[in-house]
Order: C-alpha cells, then sequence, then structure tokens
C-alpha cells in the first residue's frame, strides 16, 4: 500500500524559506519516480519539480533558482527546498509518485492525473 505524507508547510514572510517534505511508504524508494506540484484558487495547476527513476529533473520556470528538490533514501524522504518564497507561490502543494502519463494539459485541479499515487498536500502562505 503506497502512502505519501507532505508536511513543512505554513505561513512565512515573502523573501522567506520553507522546506516540504514528502515521506513515502510501500515502495522502494532508492529510484524514485516522483514530482511536486501546486494548486492556487484561480490559477492552473503548476508541476513544480519532478525526477524520474533515471534521475532526470524537471522544474517549472516560475521556480528556476528559487526551489530545489533533495531525497533521503535512508528516510524515504523527497525534500523541496523553497528559497525567496514570493506571494505567487502560496498554494497548497502535493507530492505524487509513480509517472503513468505525460503531462495532460492545463487544469485547475492536480491531482489525479499524470502520477498514480498522491498525497493529501500542505498549505504554504506567503505573505
Amino acid at each position: 500500500h503506497v502512502q505519501l505524507v507532505e508536511s513543512g508547510g505554513g505561513p512565512v514572510q515573502a523573501g522567506g524559506s520553507l522546506r516540504l517534505s514528502c515521506t513515502a511508504s510501500g515502495f522502494t524508494f532508492d529510484r524514485p519516480d516522483m514530482a511536486w506540484y501546486r494548486e492556487s484558487p484561480g490559477n492552473d495547476c503548476e508541476m513544480v519539480w519532478s525526477i524520474t527513476r533515471d534521475g532526470i529533473t524537471r522544474y517549472s520556470d516560475s521556480v528556476k533558482g528559487r526551489f530545489t528538490i533533495s531525497q533521503d533514501n535512508a528516510n524515504n524522504t523527497l525534500y523541496l527546498q523553497m528559497n525567496d518564497l514570493k506571494t505567487g507561490d502560496t498554494a497548497v502543494y502535493y507530492c505524487a509518485s509513480e509517472l503513468y502519463s505525460p503531462w495532460i494539459g492545463s487544469r485547475p485541479k492536480c491531482r489525479g492525473y499524470e502520477y498514480k499515487y498522491w498525497g493529501q498536500g500542505t498549505q504554504v502562505t506567503v505573505s
């Protein structure tokens, strides 16, 4: 049974930093096929960062130079380090695993597409 649990969200001032965690269970974590998405009212779902089993990473231009991902295999955790946060980064951030389809296109809601497993999300509020 695969489970993803996000944590680390909360309120933060613009220019500040947060590190989100996605702790996984139920699958081998040494070669994760995972992604971080975000969703906010009035905006389309955005894939923030993704990493494949071959270690290929992709990220949204909106977070370039500010966000990075890392992983702790011993603790089955994928991190999203977010620096220089902006009010536009306010969103619910979701972790996802096991890619099964390409990006399907713009949509308001993230969960349920491209990746088989999704966490419940963690709210990040930048003011």
